[in-house]
């Protein structure tokens, strides 16, 4: 059997497993860092010494049954993909990939298949396990009796308490069980091989309007203080397809691919959408902008495998997915992403941007753009945190808010009572921020600038360090013309103000002060991204101090005088 060069950290596994032949053993690795590649050398060696007898993958989707059987088959392991539960097993196979929903509809036949011989099992993404209660108990009685089993998995936690099966937990001495992983590999560590592409967020804000049944009109800034029906209906505004925001984002998005495209020419994009009528709709504007056909790959469709194929081997531009794609499916050349959908538990945004930081050469970035809502900010500034599964305990921090605009979010999109009160008026895009290394880079101005230019325009080819470099620069930079444009427009604000106020004309100082509104709003928005990304804190929560100390209503309804307040009061961090 063919046997390919090992990574350091596969090979640490392989010798910690190979050592202790343990009859379970969970091996936790970032996306992209080649789980599939270690666990087929353990099926290799064990098949070679007569460990076993018999290789059964269990995986999340019919997508990479077929994608299991051809890695298998590179290194000289006949793997079936096309098993179903009405078939007997062909001695031809070393074994058989099956699917979770596969083993829960019928798992008496596959506890047969597994205990008929010696047999490894490895279960692919083993969170899934949890999923529903007939996958889990599916697997359990299905492979409870079996000489080995190898969990893997990119994520090692839920949103819940469902236990993952085959995973060992232990108290961590406030009440509450911990996953315990034998073998971790987190994307922090992989980055610093050099093993995944270092990702850079570019999160784009924007007023959204909506109207509701009863006729009133709102008005709401992503990104900033909002409650959680606010935030939701904000979000959804953005990503309406007939609105401004998503084009703008994606033609943003476009020139950053091609960008990318001039040092990675076979260089793809990939859009996550929350539905196949918005999936189809973002198609359209991607078809006026690409010079390649755009894929458009739904999970309820036939072929859809074959089309991922299709895309991943050709050089295309741009692909439109709903969910399926934010987990397991392998397409290397994904270097842009646009996070379109309201989904945003920490277990698929963690999936989804798996799928951009797979490295192929030394240097290559991945970017991807995304709404400025709080919980994804969040999320992206600590893609680089390992976690663990907790029973008994939130998966995250919370006062309330972020489950409340989850399910709120979720209710938008799939509620139709819901969707008759509300209806979407539009919203601007503007870059609001750059999420790198878990630092926040702000930006605040608008689509089209020449700050976001200078953003989009980031190099294509420089490693993590060299990354982190450029940006600090750039920031520093940034900063030291703001604060001198800053000084000149205080300077020609004063002075306006008192050339209106010794004509006495009151009238025309409110006016001078109205019209600087938007661009105190701009800077203060800035000031909150510099110091969210200092002191590590969300952006809302800075929001919401500067408030609390100087006084005021939301900032959307600030005079020129409240948001000078606020501003001065971020500088004095």
């Amino acid at each position: 059997m063919s046997k390919g060069q090992l990574r350091v950290w596969q090979r640490q596994a392989l010798t910690k497993y190979l050592a202790q032949r343990p009859k379970d053993f969970l091996a936790v690795a970032t996306p992209g860092a080649g789980k599939t590649t270690f666990a087929l050398r353990v099926a290799t060696e064990f098949v070679e010494d007569r460990t076993v007898d018999r290789i059964i993958v269990v995986v999340p989707t019919e997508h990479l049954k077929v994608q299991w059987s051809q890695a298998a088959a590179r290194v000289g392991l006949s793997l079936d993909p096309h098993f179903t539960n009405a078939d007997a097993i062909n001695p031809a196979f070393h074994g058989v990939v099956v699917t979770y929903a596969q083993v829960s509809m019928h798992p008496f036949k596959h506890h047969a298949i597994s205990t008929a011989k010696r047999t490894l099992v490895i279960l692919d993404e083993v969170h899934h396990g949890g999923d529903a209660k007939s996958w889990g108990d599916g697997i359990r009685e299905a492979y409870n009796d079996v000489e080995h089993r190898l969990s893997l998995t990119g994520t090692p936690f839920r949103s819940d308490d469902s236990a993952i099966p085959f995973v060992r937990y232990v108290e961590d001495g406030q009440g509450h069980l911990i996953s315990q992983a034998d073998h971790t590999y987190g994307y922090a560590d992989a980055l610093a091989d050099g093993v995944v592409r270092p990702v850079v967020f570019l999160a784009y804000s924007g007023e959204a309007r909506w109207r509701t049944s009863a006729g009133e009109e709102f008005a709401a800034r992503l990104g900033e203080p909002l409650n959680a029906e606010q935030t939701a209906r904000a979000w959804k505004t953005a990503l309406d397809p007939k609105g401004d925001w998503i084009p703008a984002v994606l033609q943003a998005a476009h020139t950053r691919l091609l960008q990318l495209r001039r040092n990675m020419p076979d260089a793809g994009g990939l859009v996550i959408a929350t539905d196949k009528t918005t999936a189809r709709a973002y198609a359209k504007i991607l078809e006026k902008l690409s010079s390649t056909p755009v894929s458009v790959i739904l999970s309820d469709e036939p072929g859809s495998s074959e089309r991922i194929d299709e895309f991943s081997a050709s050089t295309d531009e741009w692909m439109v997915a709903v969910r399926m794609v934010s987990e397991g499916v392998d397409v290397p050349r994904l270097a842009v992403g646009v996070y379109a959908t309201s989904a945003s538990t920490p277990l698929f945004f963690a999936q989804a941007i798996g799928r951009f930081v797979r490295s192929r050469m030394p240097g290559e970035t991945a970017s991807v753009f995304l709404p400025s809502v709080p919980v994804l900010l969040d999320l992206a500034a600590k893609l680089e945190t390992s976690r663990d599964h907790v029973l008994g305990k939130p998966d995250r921090p919370s006062d309330g808010l972020d489950d409340e605009l989850l399910n709120l979010a979720n209710k938008v999109e799939n509620e139709p009572e819901l969707e008759k009160s509300y209806e979407s008026l539009g919203a601007e895009a503007e870059l609001d921020s750059l999420i790198y290394d878990g630092s926040t880079y702000g930006t605040a101005t608008f689509a089209g600038s020449e700050e976001e230019a200078d953003y989009l325009g980031l190099p294509g080819l420089l490693d993590a360090e060299q990354m982190r470099a450029l940006l600090r620069k750039r920031q520093e930079e940034q900063l030291d013309a703001r604060d001198e444009e800053q000084r000149r427009r205080q300077e020609a604000e004063a002075k306006a103000r008192k050339e209106a106020q010794n004509k006495g004309n009151q009238a025309a100082a409110e006016r001078v002060a109205s019209q600087e509104i938007p661009q105190l709003r701009k800077e203060l928005n800035a000031l909150v991204s510099i110091t969210a990304g200092r002191s590590g804190r969300p952006h809302g929560a800075i929001h919401t101090e500067a408030r609390n100390a100087c006084g005021g209503p939301p900032t959307a309804l600030c005079s020129a005088e409240q948001l000078r307040d606020r501003i001065a009061y971020l500088r004095r961090w």
